[in-house]
């Protein structure tokens, strides 16, 4: 399916580049923190969602950050239609996401997702 800005694997969503949009999301975006992740989330009047995924190169090695990186993409992916439009979203990994089950790493999404309210529906079981 076609997104807004070229073709796109996600559905609904197109993903955050620049780092003034990251730096807006941070500075005026409400946050929700777990051991894992921060989810910073903005919403916008817009028909799609933006996404942003950061993993500290202080963390781990970069075969181990775009590892988690996949994971976070794909939760995303299995999820967005459960998620409300016309959000800008960034998720933050912290230090015990690195290593986290994917079980884990998606509890953790979707229990933020919830805090910040920008779950609509009913989450993938």
């Amino acid at each position: 399916m076609q997104s807004v800005q070229g073709v796109c694997p996600l559905e609904f969503s197109t993903t955050l580049k620049e780092n003034y949009e990251f730096r807006r999301l941070y500075a005026r975006g409400k946050s929700a923190v777990s051991p894992r992740l921060v989810l910073y989330v903005r919403r916008r009047k817009a028909p799609f969602n933006r996404v942003g995924i950061t993993v500290s190169a202080k963390l781990a090695k970069a075969v181990h950050r775009n590892r988690v990186r996949r994971r976070l993409r794909e939760i995303y992916r299995l999820n967005e239609s459960s998620l409300l439009r016309g959000c800008d979203m960034v998720i933050v990994v912290r230090g015990r996401g690195v290593d986290a089950p994917y079980a884990a790493l998606e509890a953790d999404f979707l229990e933020l997702a919830g805090k910040l309210g920008v779950l609509n529906g009913e989450a993938r079981p």
